[in-house]
């Protein structure tokens, strides 16, 4: 029976081609999409935590990671914090988010910083050009961001309607990808004297579980965060995300229910006689439908693998150019076998069931 599957699907290779590559394209645009999506939160929540500081403190009633909140935690704040056991010292930050035409959301969130104390908590190192001073104007990028772009220092950049020149780059990626001068940003949201947020570095040996709760009892009108649970906090914060992404999953699946039933059909259709000498050889109405199930499961899984092998190269070749990340997860892996399984086994029921009840006579003669 397996030969007979293999010398179907041989039969047309053409068709069996065109199958596996629709199918292939069903499960390209879940793995794919999911991966993109879910990679570049990860990416960028990864980016926000690797500040080096344990604790992130900010305003209550501050939702999600955007930067589209006002600056509105006094700066005078930093030596109160400063004063609770266990911090060693506080960080003041600023984040706005920008419009960019050149980016993927069309949105940007930047970061305002004093660049000296954030380089020694962060770890940053410039690694060509220079640090941003207070002049108006400036910015740095990370090296990261100045490939993908082909940045060189000196070049503009526009933020709010207005062109900051690039004056360094710098390693490691932390936080936003573009940081300006504080008192610029502060300057520029009407903001003087306020920031967005504190970063905190706690004093060693002490645990950032017990520094949070410490400084939660004593500001209880804030949130504390810890910064390793930046990255979850973004794969969370976009709800409609997770719906957009099932929905893909959803139209992914019927994309590949679709082709397997049509190229199942006009199988079912063409080898008519071919199903009536099966029967007159005694092949059961069971064995029939199951041949033909067989051939689906088997096109659907082909089409699993060349998808899958699809993402790794556009992921690949994506990366290459971009600072952009594909996650491709093995549960979304499962997901996605599971799926396309599925729907190779809905796509074939019709057309299994109708090669199961032909009449062998009727089917003989059937030119």
């Amino acid at each position: 029976m397996e030969n007979l599957v293999f010398s179907n699907m041989l039969h047309r290779p053409a068709r069996t081609v065109v199958s596996v590559l629709g199918i292939a394209v069903g499960v390209l645009l879940i793995v794919f999409t999911v991966g993109l999506s879910n990679g570049t939160m990860r990416e960028r929540g990864k980016r926000e935590a690797n500040v080096g500081a344990e604790i992130f403190f900010r305003a209550g009633g501050s939702i999600g990671m955007s930067g589209g909140e006002a600056l509105n935690l006094p700066a005078p704040l930093k030596t109160e914090i400063e004063r609770s056991e266990g911090v060693q010292t506080a960080v003041m930050l600023a984040q706005n988010s920008v419009a960019a035409d050149d980016n993927n959301t069309g949105n940007r969130l930047i970061d305002g910083v004093n660049f000296d104390e954030y380089a020694t908590v962060a770890g940053l190192n410039i690694i060509e050009g220079r640090a941003i001073t207070n002049a108006d104007n400036e910015a740095i990028v990370d090296t990261g961001f100045q490939k993908q772009k082909k940045f060189k220092i000196g070049d503009k950049i526009k933020l709010w309607e207005r062109e900051f020149t690039i004056v360094g780059t710098y390693e490691p990626a932390a936080g936003p990808r573009v940081k300006i001068p504080l008192n610029v940003m502060q300057a520029q949201l009407g903001g003087e004297g306020k920031v967005s947020a504190f970063l905190i570095k706690i004093k060693p040996g002490t645990k950032p579980e017990e520094v949070a709760e410490n400084l939660q009892n004593k500001f209880p009108n804030n949130q504390i965060l810890l910064t390793s649970q930046i990255p979850e906090l973004y794969m969370q914060g976009i709800p409609a995300l997770n719906v957009f992404l099932n929905v893909i999953i959803g139209v992914a699946a019927v994309i590949s229910a679709l082709v397997i039933l049509l190229t199942m059909y006009t199988t079912v259709t063409e080898r008519t006689r071919q199903i009536g000498i099966m029967k007159s050889l005694g092949m059961s109405n069971l064995q029939i439908g199951w041949t033909i199930t067989q051939e689906a499961l088997l096109l659907s899984f082909l089409g699993i693998v060349s998808g899958v092998v699809l993402t790794v190269i556009l992921r690949y070749l994506l990366t290459r150019v971009t600072t952009l990340e594909v996650e491709i997860s093995p549960l979304v892996l499962a997901i996605t076998t599971v799926v396309g399984l599925i729907g190779g086994v809905l796509g074939a029921l019709y057309p299994a069931i109708k090669a199961a009840r032909l009449d062998a006579v009727e089917a003989l003669s059937y030119e």
